[in-house]
């Protein structure tokens, strides 16, 4: 594993602890923004493994859903986390009506911790 994709893998473990603690306090929309920045962190540390670098969001998504993804390196529900979690974010991020509840929040951070591990075992085999 390059050291890049380290530091994004500790960014994301940063960030999941963020919203843990965003959650803890009841904020879970702000909760939710941070579960998708580690979901985020953990994918461009994979595709930077992979000597690919995207400015977008919307990069690093339709790249993550293209290669590791649909090429079968892992599976397909991490890429569908990846896009409903940003979904969620923005929702939390620009809606003026509180929509996210605690445990949806908590799903997502559930779902981060997999992710973030997923992706570390996918970066630490020969």
């Amino acid at each position: 594993m390059n050291d890049e994709s380290v530091r994004l893998l500790e960014k994301a473990r940063r960030s999941l602890w963020a919203a843990r603690v965003l959650l803890r306090e009841g904020e879970p929309e702000f909760a939710a923004g941070r579960a998708y920045y580690a979901m985020f962190y953990a994918a461009q540390a994979v595709l930077l493994g992979r000597g690919l670098r995207f400015r977008k969001h919307s990069g690093v998504h339709a790249a993550f859903g293209e290669h590791p993804a649909k090429g079968g390196l892992i599976e397909q529900k991490y890429h569908r986390w990846l896009l409903d979690s940003f979904d969620k974010r923005r929702e939390g991020d620009y809606g003026i009506n509180a929509s996210l509840n605690h445990e949806e929040a908590e799903e997502l951070i559930e779902q981060g911790m997999e992710f973030i591990n997923a992706m570390e075992k996918f970066l630490n085999r020969p």
